[in-house]
């Protein structure tokens, strides 16, 4: 418990809290605020996104200037030129002068510059303006001040002109495949300007001075009042970092969930004693409450948009199938109160996550298929959406201003609340819990165990069954666990298997082996079936809860037939009775009580030649009374009231599987 607190409170956040809680658009019911300090009102999202976007607007492209380009380009036309030239031979001295001509007007247009216009900047407009940056230094110019690609070749043909038309269009044509953007857009360097201007936009828009008024009562909190709270919220917060009372805080937190887990332990020990006596079952129910809340911790501390990210609904359903439904809700009411003092609008999270867990606990009441989990998450899923509509149409009063997307979270967190099947197992398998949903499994017909069973012993399957089901019945109605009762039934003479012929519903042949045997050793092959039984269950890692019932069903009794043959043949010899009888422990819970009764019960109907209403109500009083004159039933808490009703159950199921008829008319 100490360790569970300590650990609990150590990852905490240590900062004092912020005292209020506000919501937009209601009344403020605490006295008047008071700037303490002066602080800062914060812009909202949309603000800062619409200030955002006007400065990007005035934010130009930048563009780099390629000097080197011009001079490669003309240096290769000139060449191509000659080349060109010689084919066409118009005469040397028209070609110097056309060459002249056709370089000059190339490095015009170079050194006024050929931009590559970028379709996405012109935004539907003929021309833009854009930054061009040459040798670091930035001069601001507009598309309309240089040369397009196209606008350079247009420029070119309508400048130069020769006497020989086909010289001109050879001149054209080769001064087109040479006009090259040297101006072209530089998206790094644009996207640094943008980054660089983007932050320096303030996140601010005016001053709250110290001792200002921020809110009175009564006040309807609009948009200015709640954007003022917020800075004051988000301000505090900050300050209090740097606060040197994070001892006292802690001092408070560890007051705070010391409480709750005291309060837990009082519980636990006034209302559920067998718990608070087994160390493993409470260090699991404090694992469990310390690894929800570190999550919770971790959760705040990595900043997560939303709390309701975390399933805490995985608690509630871990201890309702590993424990019981008040369990499952009282701890999670425990949890979700510490929780809510580390959470914005802690009211409403209080409400999100009482009343999901509630729904959890009701959804897996009656659990008898995996398949559960997931109409177990349906439901809770309904929970939250319901519980959010309500809450949204409160604040925001229309459908149409409620914003879905804070569903997702909800969502996420119902997923998530499917990992506590593979929890459930882990805990099984480390702190030796039964769960129902291991229960289930261990009571299927088709387990490995109860194959070999129904091959190896027919006849002690076929009883174990029958056992099963009158127990089943009557354990139903005077309240406990029907599906540890029936698993219990199913294996408890599973140790049958190791000699089957000297059980005699296994035996199919009027000679028995017993008939070669002393009493003594026929007792003990009687007995060693418990034994065996612990043995077989133990190795194949059964449940104790399961192994209990093959340990109880027969207490103490004695095996009566071959201790009586004993006297009657043997009134010479000195009698050991512990060699006759079963080594214990009597039923210890109403679950092994009722199997014992059963099992008898079931086991001497078989021996009715002709059974009939009489027969069968006789046999019942019998053997029930035989077992409380034995004090077999003194360490189970079953009262007269619910042996009476064992009785009548018994009773009414066992004319039903010998198809006795009432006579009506006798009783009438």
């Amino acid at each position: 418990m100490v360790i569970s607190v300590l650990v609990i409170t150590l990852y905490l956040p240590k900062q004092p809290r912020f005292r209020y809680e506000f919501e937009k658009g209601k009344n403020w019911m605490n006295r008047d605020l008071v700037a303490p300090f002066s602080f800062a009102i914060l812009k909202t999202p949309g603000q800062i996104l619409a200030d955002r976007n006007e400065v990007l607007k005035n934010v130009l492209p930048v563009y780099q200037l390629n000097k080197k380009l011009g001079d490669i380009e003309i240096e290769s036309f000139s060449g191509e030129f000659d080349v060109k030239w010689a084919s066409a031979a118009p005469g040397e001295r028209e070609r110097d002068a056309n060459k002249a001509r056709a370089v000059a007007l190339l490095t015009a247009i170079y050194r006024k510059g050929v931009v590559g216009v970028n379709n996405m900047h012109l935004g539907g407009k003929s021309s833009y303006d854009f930054s061009l940056l040459t040798d670091n230094v930035s001069k601001r110019l507009s598309t309309q001040d240089v040369f397009t690609t196209e606008g350079a070749v247009n420029y070119f043909r309508t400048n130069f002109k020769s006497t020989s038309v086909r010289a001109n269009e050879m001149v054209n044509e080769l001064a087109e495949g040479h006009i090259r953007p040297n101006i072209s857009f530089d998206e790094r360097l644009t996207a640094v300007v943008q980054q660089n201007t983007i932050e320096n936009i303030s996140s601010t828009r005016g001053m709250v001075q110290k001792g200002e008024l921020i809110v009175s009562r009564n006040a309807v909190i609009d948009d200015e009042i709640y954007q003022k709270l917020e800075s004051f919220r988000t301000t505090y917060d900050a300050q209090t970092k740097s606060i040197g009372s994070s001892a006292q805080v802690y001092i408070g937190q560890v007051l705070l969930v010391g409480f709750t887990i005291s309060l837990l332990m009082i519980f636990l020990a006034m209302f559920r004693k067998d718990i608070y006596a087994d160390n493993r079952q409470l260090s699991l129910i404090l694992i469990v409450v310390t690894g929800m809340l570190l999550a919770l911790t971790f959760a705040i501390k990595m900043n997560l948009p939303s709390l309701y990210y975390i399933p805490f609904c995985i608690v509630p359903i871990i201890i309702r199938i590993l424990f019981d439904t008040r369990l499952a809700l009282y701890l999670h009411l425990l949890v979700i109160l510490v929780a809510g003092f580390f959470v914005g609008n802690a009211f409403e999270f209080v409400f999100y996550q009482v009343t999901a867990g509630m729904v959890a606990i009701y959804s897996i009441k009656n659990f008898i298929k995996r398949a559960r989990f997931l109409l177990s998450a349906f439901y809770i899923l309904l929970a939250y959406l319901i519980s959010f509509l309500g809450i949204a149409l409160l604040r925001e009063g229309s459908f149409g201003e409620i914003e879905w997307l804070n569903f997702a979270p909800f969502v996420f967190s119902v997923l998530l609340s499917l990992l506590a099947y593979p929890l459930i197992w882990a805990f099984e398998r480390v702190f030796g819990i039964t769960s129902d949903v291991a229960l289930i499994e261990l009571t299927n017909t088709n387990n490995k165990l109860l194959r070999d069973l129904a091959f190896k012993a027919p006849g002690t399957f076929q009883h174990s069954l029958q056992v099963a089901n009158l127990a089943e019945a009557a354990i139903f109605k005077i309240g406990g666990n029907a599906l540890l009762v029936r698993a219990g039934a199913l294996y408890h003479d599973i140790g049958k298997m190791e000699n089957p012929q000297y059980f005699i519903e296994n035996q199919n042949t009027a000679e028995s082996p017993h008939d070669k045997l002393p009493y003594e050793q026929s007792a003990q092959i009687i007995i060693q079936h418990v034994h065996k039984g612990i043995e077989i269950t133990r190795k194949h890692q059964l449940p104790e809860a399961v192994i209990d019932f093959i340990r109880t069903h027969h207490g103490n009794t004695r095996v009566d037939y071959f201790y009586q043959s004993f006297l009657k043949n043997s009134p010479e010899k000195f009698v050991d009775e512990n060699t006759f009888r079963y080594p214990g422990p009597i039923p210890f819970s109403k679950e092994t009580g009722v199997l014992m009764l059963a099992d008898s019960v079931e086991a001497a109907s078989r021996s009715l030649k002709n059974p009939d209403m009489e027969s069968i109500n006789a046999l019942v009083e019998r053997i029930i009374n035989y077992k409380l004159e034995q004090d077999q039933l003194d360490n189970c808490d079953l009262t007269l009231k619910d042996i009476e009703t064992i009785k009548l159950i018994f009773k009414t199921m066992l004319m039903s599987i010998y198809h006795v008829r009432i006579d009506y008319q006798q009783h009438a």
